[in-house]
């Protein structure tokens, strides 16, 4: 059987192509603003429908952890027969996924680590996925380490990985034995800031070598910004690397500028890849002068100064922010992520510290 030939694809013209470009360009010409408002509308609903949903669904396990918690508190059910209930659900009620017998007891978990938890932190827990809930409720031991990392995830928005890298970063563990350590002028100027800023940046995303320099240390940190300000909070803003100042005949230069959106300022940051010296707050304080002068806009607040170094001897920093007029901090900076097991040891002998005194 002969087979007819097939016939050659058609394909589009350059003028044709040319005008349903302009097509493209013509719908919604003029109306942009507008049809950016209906997309606003449309995501917003979006996203309170996921949320109304997160709510409901974190709201199940709480009651399914309770109605299991009180059955075996009863000495009505023991551990046989909430397995008897996942065979039940996957053999009967197929539809309904999630309900395996490790589910099911993590649930009853979920409720005994929370029952007695005020108000606050009960509404916390509907704010996130369940996914990030069991991430806290399997890596954090006690109720204040569990609600240190229900609120910081909250508010900076962490996706799960970044909550886990946390975690292994020990931010808990430092922010109690080590809380951030601020002048007097940037407590006043600023109340906030010591819960915006860290008294130690891990920088585990950097790839450098032991002996790296400043300028090392710059370039990596810009060229990986995303983590950079992951690492910083969600509210910081990137304004440049190397900024220019010019105060009198001479240049200067900041190591890197970043804008706080909540502390409406800007944010100096100075790099030093060796131990904290005295001499550095003076630098950084000239640097916050020629900012608030030259740069600073009208309704921004004065300008805050961080200086990260490698190392710092905790007297001579207490010493070096005491008489300082400018509003500034010292904070370490690492390149690896600590030993988890040991700051842990380390919060015990330090709660264990606070009990004897």
């Amino acid at each position: 059987m002969t087979r007819l030939p097939k016939p050659p694809t058609r394909r589009p013209s350059v003028s044709n192509l040319l005008n349903k470009s302009a097509t493209l360009r013509r719908v919604g010409k003029g109306h942009e603003s507008s049809f950016t408002e209906v997309v606003g509308l449309i995501q917003a609903a979006r996203d309170r429908a996921l949320q109304a949903v997160n709510v409901e669904l974190v709201g199940l396990y709480w009651r399914v952890g309770e109605y299991i918690q009180h059955k075996i508190a009863a000495a009505e059910w023991g551990e046989a027969v909430v397995e008897q209930l996942a065979d039940y659900l996957a053999h009967h009620h197929a539809d309904l996924k999630g309900f395996t017998r490790a589910s099911l007891f993590r649930m009853r978990q979920f409720y005994t680590a929370y029952q007695k938890a005020s108000r606050k932190v009960a509404a916390l827990l509907r704010q996130l996925p369940w996914t990030h809930n069991l991430t806290i409720l399997a890596r954090c031991k006690t109720a204040e380490e569990r609600e240190f990392y229900l609120r910081q995830t909250i508010g900076e928005r962490w996706t799960s990985r970044e909550l886990n890298r946390q975690i292994n970063a020990g931010l808990f563990e430092r922010a109690v034995m080590s809380p951030t350590k601020v002048s007097a002028a940037l407590r006043q100027l600023h109340p906030q800031a010591q819960q915006a800023l860290k008294d130690v940046y891990t920088f585990d995303f950097l790839s450098l070598p032991e002996g790296h320099s400043e300028a090392d240390l710059q370039r990596s940190l810009v060229a990986n910004l995303k983590r950079f300000l992951l690492e910083f909070g969600r509210d910081f803003c990137f304004v440049g690397e190397e900024y220019p100042l010019q105060v009198g005949k001479r240049d200067f230069a900041i190591d890197l500028l970043l804008f706080h959106r909540g502390l409406q300022c800007l944010v100096a940051i100075e790099l030093k890849v060796d131990e904290f010296q005295p001499e550095h707050i003076g630098q950084l304080s000239f640097y916050l002068e020629a900012l608030d002068r030259n740069v600073r806009k009208a309704h921004e607040h004065p300008s805050v100064g961080v200086l990260i170094c490698k190392t710092r001897d905790a007297e001579v920093v207490e010493y070096a922010l005491s008489r300082t007029m400018a509003p500034a901090m010292v904070a370490e900076y690492q390149t690896m992520l600590p030993d988890k097991a040991l700051l842990k040891r380390k919060l015990l002998e330090f709660y264990e510290a606070q009990q004897s005194d």
